[in-house]
């Protein structure tokens, strides 16, 4: 330290000390704002700010993270999708209302996943709001595509049973098959594979009525 020699052994001293001392400061508020932003970081997100976002993506809030929907669905994926909205409405739209993606379901202030379709009975009209669906619809289906495969049929599969949506779809387009479980308790149990002209129906929305092959007849072929 400068000038140090010429001053008494103890302002020597205290002058070091309160260079350490004010060192050790520096450090700790830095470890501390280094805290703060992880702790910022592993903070759940929220409804709302999962609403702010304005980046021209999509996303779902899964447990308060933030999960990106890319790549954009395929067109088979569009097709089937429309396909089973169209059928769906025709022998169902007296008694319940389909939507499609993209729409927010508000299961939670974590949780906001966006299903291909999902049915609503118009006695429950209430759970609609401008700005989504806040509640448990009575099916949620999925159509997978290659992104998505572990989502729908693991983490999904999880979520939707723990919400208690009463019925789940998961549909393969590559090979015209539906998937249905049903809410067992507080898990879904696969309840029937449905293909080519086996009649599709559900224990939970009695209107439904079609089979995968009348579906897939309707889907024109598509080159990769």
């Amino acid at each position: 330290m400068p000038g140090c020699f010429f001053n008494s052994l103890k302002g020597c001293d205290g002058a070091m000390t309160k260079e350490k001392n004010q060192s050790h400061n520096a450090e700790s508020g830095k470890k501390s704002r280094a805290g703060d932003a992880a702790e910022v970081r592993e903070q759940r997100l929220t409804y709302d700010d999962y609403a702010a976002i304005d980046d021209g993506l999509r996303y779902e809030l899964a447990d308060g993270r933030l999960e990106l929907m890319s790549p954009g669905p395929t067109s088979m994926h569009q097709l089937v999708s429309f396909e089973m909205q169209r059928t769906i409405f025709e022998s169902c739209h007296m008694n319940y209302i389909v939507f499609y993606s993209p729409i927010d379901l508000i299961l939670s202030t974590y949780e906001v996943r966006q299903p291909d379709l999902l049915m609503i009975h118009r006695s429950r009209m209430d759970i609609i709001r401008m700005r989504g669906i806040e509640g448990t619809p009575d099916l949620v289906v999925e159509i997978l595509s290659p992104s998505t495969l572990r989502r729908d049929k693991l983490d999904k599969l999880r979520t939707y049973a723990r919400y208690g949506i009463p019925e789940y779809w998961v549909v393969e387009p590559k090979v015209g098959m539906l998937e249905q479980y049903v809410l067992q308790g507080e898990r879904y149990e696969l309840h029937n594979v449905y293909e080519e002209e086996e009649p599709v129906s559900s224990p939970t929305v009695p209107c439904i009525s079609f089979t995968m092959k009348g579906i897939m007849d309707n889907i024109p072929s598509i080159r990769d």
